[in-house]
């Protein structure tokens, strides 16, 4: 079996996800043998550099040794067993290992599938913790603009991107909407924090407004993914903490894409110094294997649902694979390897690799930004460089891009006018080097015209 004989068997069964399948009669899926390290390799022998870790999740490439070794021990002995009634060695080992990984005061661990469903999971604890407490007429939810939370109906509503969301608007709650800190439209001289806390005002106003019927904030700390790589300060995360103490609001802190090592610290909440009332965690979480998200939350939130079974107060959210055993044990293995590596401090070394061979588009016409917060670095395509107009979104320019690197050998996906790295930790310099250059070229063939 060759590429086209995949990719046409592919066409006459698959829909995929996020795409336009038309599109795929000019650019036909590439269909993938094998994965080691960065690279991803297809029927042809063609390799792809993973510039984007297969949509955030790969942490330690494609293959690892470690990782697998323990996949295939878990293996002999259960790989999934029913989390009602029943627990086992991997879900009770890892949420012990998350618990004293996470920000003190997160103590309790609720298991789901996949980033979407920790987001619900999250909305519907503290929509209920509020009944159980007494309150409940507290039924909304406070979110920035620009921000992304997942696409069920739940994450969905309190998400921000209009090419998810505007189909589905009349199926959905309605948020509270609070304007984002995105650094991006800081003034000329600005700081970052100084811009952060000036949007927080804001953020402010709202609780002081809505505390009475908010159950709580949502927001992905430190990055915008989805929405385009979008950055902020961290003292807008340690104002949003005092003031959601003062009003009597939750926090919930989407960490699914920034956390584990992307933004330089291993959660994102850490460079704020805060603790969340939910931290929703997934991608990363089992270093790209498996399907795994939980939720962390606090003894005040666990001791809200713990009473007598007809007092009706039980949490009675669930999912078939909750606490999948062959998922538990990829995710303890991932965290081993932060502990053996020394992961973070590596990272540090390769974000700067990272800001050095993205230094020489800074003079671009047509680049606008470029923006980065640990292992996570965005560069914004304009129309005009010196008033920031932005491209026609139909003019579909980060395709170009996409298109161009496939020919050399990089995966690159932008998120439309804004070209991004997340690549696995295991990249090297060298390889950064080769990401950057094809990125550069992609980025002269898209904007020539």
């Amino acid at each position: 079996m060759n590429n086209h004989d995949w990719s046409s068997r592919d066409l006459a069964v698959l829909w995929h996800p996020c795409t336009q399948m038309k599109d795929h009669e000019a650019l036909p899926p590439i269909p993938i043998k094998r994965g080691q390290g960065v690279w991803l390799e297809d029927f042809a022998g063609n390799r792809y550099l993973d510039a984007i870790s297969s949509w955030w999740v790969n942490l330690f490439g494609h293959g690892h040794p470690y990782i697998k070794a323990a996949l295939k021990d878990q293996l002999e002995t259960l790989e999934h067993v029913i989390l009602a009634g029943f627990t086992h060695e991997p879900a009770v080992r890892l949420a012990e290992r998350l618990i004293g990984l996470a920000p003190k005061g997160l103590s309790r661990c609720f298991y789901a599938d996949n980033g979407s469903s920790a987001v619900e999971v999250a909305l519907k604890m503290s929509f209920h913790f509020w009944r159980n407490a007494g309150k409940p007429e507290k039924t909304r939810f406070i979110a920035l603009s620009n921000s992304y939370h997942g696409e069920t109906l739940g994450a969905l509503a309190v998400g921000d991107v209009a090419l998810y969301k505007e189909t589905y608007e009349p199926l959905l709650l309605k948020p509270i909407t609070v304007e984002s800190p995105d650094c991006y439209h800081r003034e000329p001289g600005e700081t970052w924090a100084d811009y952060s806390r000036r949007k927080f005002a804001e953020m402010e106003r709202t609780l002081a407004a809505h505390a009475a019927e908010a159950c709580a904030v949502i927001v992905e700390p430190l990055v915008q993914c989805a929405g385009g790589m979008r950055m902020y300060d961290p003292v807008y995360l340690k104002l949003l903490r005092e003031a959601c103490d003062r009003h009597g609001v939750h926090l919930i802190a989407d960490e699914i894409a920034v956390g584990f090592g992307r933004t330089g610290t291993l959660f994102a909440c850490e460079q704020a110094g805060i603790r969340p009332d939910f931290m929703c965690l997934s991608k990363g979480l089992t270093g790209g294997y498996l399907p795994l998200s939980c939720v962390l939350t606090t003894e005040a939130v666990y001791a809200a649902f713990y009473d007598e079974y007809t007092k009706l107060k039980a949490f009675l959210h669930s999912h078939s694979y909750t606490g999948n055993a062959l998922a538990c044990r990829a995710a303890l293995a991932t965290l081993d390897l932060f502990e053996k590596e020394n992961t973070l401090a590596a990272n540090r070394l390769l974000a700067d690799a990272m800001a050095e061979s993205a230094a020489a588009f800074e003079d671009h016409p047509h680049v606008a930004e470029i923006r980065q917060t640990g292992m996570i670095l965005a560069i914004e395509l304009v129309k005009n460089k010196t008033d920031r107009e932005p491209y026609p979104w139909q003019e579909r320019r980060g395709l170009r891009v996409y298109r161009h690197g496939l020919t050399r050998g990089v995966l690159l996906r932008p998120l439309g006018n804004v070209i991004y790295f997340m690549p696995p930790y295991v990249i090297t310099p060298d390889q950064i080097r080769f990401m950057a250059d094809v990125a550069g070229e992609a980025i002269d063939i898209a904007t020539k015209d």
